[in-house]
């Protein structure tokens, strides 16, 4: 059976990109901070026919987020898609001004060096495989920078060059990678179905081979 890792997973999107997975045939991966919340997940998922397990890790810590993708392959197989997204802190959202080099340095950590080490645990097994998909979730700041949102503003486009790079490369291994830029707050979107039509976005990033880049909605000046 495949399995997704979703690094970020939380009650929206995350949930709603497991049940879309899970009832694809995958099991599922839950990766966050708190286990509690994640094993909440789990049991609904559970509740709604999906196989899912919670693994809680930061991914600032890499020996935390390398430990739990190890665990979770070993639970549930090797993961043949990973999807990165976590929320970043209200902390990376300061003005420019306001900028310190420690936070631009967590900002890194969290973003750009947290993708380096998840794709580094779970490539090897998609290399043998030749199959797999690494999926990145960015906020409208990977593409255009703000002085508002100062953090995501250097920390995402350095996620994006890493995942513009891999996709260059692992494409002819087999290894789609893309990346689903969100422009906004999901429910500010007003999306026909809501949610769930961004989980079936990024479920056509798995399945279909592409550019790197997608943007959900056009990017208009003021969205994060």
């Amino acid at each position: 059976m495949p399995v997704i890792a979703i690094i970020g997973a939380g009650p929206g999107l995350g949930a709603a990109v497991a049940r879309k997975f899970g009832h694809e045939g995958f099991s599922v991966a839950l990766i966050s901070r708190t286990q509690s919340k994640l094993d909440d997940m789990a049991a609904q998922l559970r509740g709604v026919g999906v196989t899912a397990r919670g693994y809680a890790a930061d991914v600032r810590v890499p020996a935390e987020l390398g430990d739990a993708l190890v665990r979770a392959a070993a639970e549930l197989g090797p993961i043949t898609t990973l999807q990165y997204s976590p929320l970043p802190s209200r902390d990376y959202l300061k003005p420019v001004l306001e900028m310190t080099a420690e936070l631009a340095l967590e900002a890194l950590q969290f973003s750009a060096l947290g993708l380096i080490h998840a794709v580094r645990a779970v490539l090897p097994a998609m290399q043998e495989a030749r199959n797999g998909s690494i999926i990145l979730i960015n906020g409208g700041t990977s593409v255009k920078a703000r002085a508002g949102f100062a953090g995501t503003s250097i920390a995402f486009p350095a996620e994006s060059a890493y995942g513009e790079m891999l996709h260059d490369v692992l494409a002819d291994q087999g290894i789609r990678v893309g990346q689903l830029v969100i422009p906004g707050g999901i429910p500010q979107l007003q999306l026909p179905n809501g949610i769930d039509d961004v989980a079936d976005r990024i479920w056509g990033l798995h399945a279909n081979a592409g550019p790197f880049r997608t943007l959900l909605i056009p990017l208009e000046d003021g969205r994060e």
